[in-house]
């Protein structure tokens, strides 16, 4: 099975950024249930900015868009997640 690319520490930021979050547009997984227990994602011009639900006046995390496809692709194809065994 090949491993797929990691994205590169510099892809992922806490930090402060010049991205205007003010406008954006957040949305949580239908999977939720409506409840406050899971990330909720904002599609931005270049970046795609994850947050906690729980807690959305705590920074998001930004990710660029080829180390969210890296993620989401890692965790379809059960690369990234629980090992069972």
């Amino acid at each position: 099975m090949s491993t797929p690319r990691m994205a590169a520490p510099h892809d992922v930021t806490t930090t402060p950024y010049d991205v205007d979050l003010a406008h954006a547009r957040w949305r949580k997984s239908s999977y939720s249930g409506g409840a406050n227990d899971c990330v909720e994602v904002a599609e931005l011009s270049e970046h795609t900015a994850v947050r906690d639900s729980k807690d959305i006046n705590r920074g998001p995390l930004l990710f660029t868009k080829a180390a969210m496809r890296s993620l989401i692709g890692g965790i379809g194809s059960g690369a990234i997640g629980e090992r069972r065994g």
